[in-house]
């Protein structure tokens, strides 16, 4: 079989299939001369609002802003605590530190990569102010049990949807122990990430599922104040220009970026669609081969990236084995948050994180891959894996 080269990301053929609708959306923000926030920010965040069936969407700067300015806008600050994943992307961490808070890691499962349920109400204490579920990968976090321990003990919940957008909740509770209240999981069945918690936090980084040519963020809520708060925040703290009711932050969503993602919205389902016939054809053809684990095709899952854990210590070497054959595959995460240089040595030691960081290894994912390029990836990392 010749070589062929297959990125871990193609947005290329994205690109040429809309075209068209992105060149007509360019030129319309140019012709108007509004650039930030104003009227086709608005008509996006309408949008994005209708889609994910939720009152308030808002645009910002960043995933990352959104995150920090979703803290803000929930009062968590200096003293607070917020439970969160270790195994996620810094940003997460991140945007607790940042507002003053601490970040309590959870374990996570093995099955999922998300926090694990059963682990959180033992790491609540007096400070604790909120639970920040990932959503890694685009698969939906244990929403019920997570929704029922912060109504138990009176915390909010702030979901970080940045690999997510277009994840269902589908209630799937296999190999959890926490057991969820009926009614709450009955009201959550079939939302999407991000309008479950009181505050979903939303990146459009090039490279996500619904994705900008730049960098854009999305706050939702259903909750009046978090909204008028998150809007205030977004522009130094106002309501009106001039009169600064708070301190803020300069975190607008570009026009341009928000006519681009409205055109993209339109294709979101169809791309979403297409994601988890990659991931369920990866996992076909990688069906009961030694060394390796394929993930939970679980219900709602949007497979932002297809995970698969390599077991026997052998990841890099199969990793570079991939490199070797035009084939880019990464490591999310190498490095959990809890060890990173401006956490070491103030967390203990979490074991399923501390394992899945030398397992974890991501496939090509992207809407537009082939039937003969899966089979390509597939074909070199079965060989790749020790015998």
């Amino acid at each position: 079989m010749s070589q062929i080269k297959i990125p871990i990301l193609d947005l290329k053929p994205q690109y040429l299939a809309i075209k068209d609708e992105i060149q007509l959306a360019i030129n319309q923000v140019l012709e108007s001369g509004q650039f930030i926030l104003g009227p086709t920010v608005q008509a996006f965040e309408t949008s994005a609002a209708a889609y994910l069936g939720v009152k308030h969407a808002i645009g910002v700067n960043s995933g990352t802003d959104a995150l920090l300015i979703g803290l803000r806008a929930l009062g968590v600050g200096p003293g607070d605590e917020v439970i969160t994943t270790p195994f996620s992307f810094f940003a997460t961490a991140e945007s607790i530190s940042m507002v003053g808070a601490k970040p309590v890691f959870v374990d996570i499962r093995p099955d999922t990569f998300n926090i694990d349920p059963d682990l959180i109400e033992a790491a609540i204490t007096s400070k604790t102010r909120a639970i920040m579920p990932v959503h890694l990968y685009g698969n939906p976090a244990a929403m019920a049990q997570i929704m029922q321990i912060a109504a138990k003990h009176d915390l909010k919940v702030i979901e970080d949807c940045a690999q997510a957008f277009g994840g269902i909740y589908k209630g799937d509770c296999s190999g959890c122990e926490q057991s969820c209240d009926d009614g709450i999981r009955d009201r959550i069945l079939g939302k999407y990430t991000g309008t479950i918690g009181d505050i979903g936090a939303f990146s459009f980084f090039p490279t996500k599922n619904l994705g900008a040519y730049g960098d854009g963020g999305l706050i939702t809520t259903n909750d009046d104040h978090i909204a008028e708060t998150a809007r205030m925040l977004r522009v130094h703290g106002a309501k009106e220009r001039y009169k600064n009711l708070m301190l803020g932050y300069n975190s607008r969503l570009d026009a341009m970026q928000a006519a681009i993602l409205q055109v993209k919205l339109r294709h979101i389902d169809t791309w979403n669609s297409k994601r988890r016939w990659v991931a369920q054809t990866y996992s076909q053809l990688l069906a009961a081969v030694d060394g390796l684990i394929t993930p939970t095709l679980s219900e709602g899952h949007v497979f932002h990236q297809y995970t698969v854990r390599i077991l026997g210590g052998k990841r890099d070497l199969t990793k570079q084995t991939l490199a070797d054959a035009g084939i880019g595959a990464m490591i999310y995460y190498p490095i959990p948050q809890d060890k990173l240089p401006v956490y070491l040595g103030q967390y203990p030691d979490l074991s399923v994180n501390n394992q899945l960081s030398q397992e974890v290894l991501s496939l090509p994912m992207w809407p537009e891959l082939s039937l003969e390029q899966l089979k390509y990836v597939t074909t070199h990392l079965k060989q790749a894996l020790p015998q």
